[in-house]
């Protein structure tokens, strides 16, 4: 692939890349399905795959082809991602199997994520899901698309009529278990559902076929790409706090019942500090 000159970026060209690398991870997964319990590491609620790291590879192979003096923050070189954005300032930020879980029991809720910011704001984003052959991309200039269809949040405007997505971890916030914000928020929406990959969830809520989203603990590679989706289909998305290195509270929504969520979901987070609306 040919190495770009550049100084300041097009966002479309940008976004070629972030689905050319999402596209090479997610097939790379794909193809290789039958090797998903080869299992690096385990945890209580979690496991590291082999191919955790080998999708990560090949999507940073991409991205660098074109861009090698590019800063890469990926879920499997974050422990050496502390560093500001080398070069110009750029930085990818690459989720090789968003939904590992899903993936190692063969379940079809997974995803690559692959995003690019600059100066802290995103300006490409592409999350492609490859065995539910679903392509979601969105640059800060352009909507949002799945498949080359535009999307736009739902027009639900009461939580009683909301479909919610979230997450639980059982590692963080031990004082305030993730479960009592789950009682709460399935006690007044219509459904409450943990489908096991952030960024679908966010792209569900892009797509109008759910209408908000919330997780505390969720990381920022999870997110990045699917927060600007959700933007540019015209939700909102919300950093309620930060948790330390790269872990946050994070709420999204059709925009609509936003404020409602947020009113809902804030007095149980006194033990993370506030963080605000970007």
């Amino acid at each position: 692939m040919k190495r770009v000159a550049h100084s300041r970026l097009d966002p479309a060209a940008l976004l070629e890349r972030a689905v050319a690398a999402a596209r090479a991870a997610g097939e790379h997964a794909r193809r290789h399905a039958d090797r998903r319990h080869e299992v690096v590491r385990g945890f209580a609620h979690d496991v590291k795959l082999r191919l955790d790291a080998e999708c990560q590879a090949v999507a940073e192979s991409v991205v660098r082809a074109a861009y090698p003096e590019h800063a890469i923050l990926g879920e499997e070189t974050a422990a050496g991602a502390g560093r500001p954005a080398a070069g110009d300032g750029y930085e990818w930020i690459i989720d090789p199997i968003d939904g590992t879980v899903n993936f190692y029991h063969g379940l079809p809720l997974w995803c690559c994520s692959v995003a690019v910011r600059l100066g802290g704001q995103t300006l490409a984003g592409a999350v492609y899901a490859p065995v539910l052959g679903r392509l979601y991309t969105a640059t800060v200039a352009t909507a949002a698309r799945c498949n080359g269809r535009r999307l736009h949040v739902s027009d639900v405007r009461r939580l009683d009529r909301a479909l919610i997505t979230t997450g639980l971890d059982k590692q963080i916030d031990p004082a305030l278990p993730p479960f009592e914000l789950f009682r709460a928020l399935s006690s007044r929406v219509q459904k409450a559902r943990v489908l096991g990959s952030a960024a679908l969830d966010l792209c569900l809520v892009a797509a109008g076929q759910a209408d908000g989203y919330f997780e505390s603990g969720i990381f920022t590679w999870d997110i990045a790409a699917a927060e600007l989706i959700v933007r540019q289909a015209g939700g909102r998305a919300e950093q309620l706090a930060s948790q330390g290195g790269h872990r946050l509270c994070f709420l999204a929504s059709n925009g609509h019942i936003h404020r409602a969520l947020r009113r809902l979901i804030r007095p149980r987070l006194q033990m993370c500090p506030q963080g605000g609306e970007q």
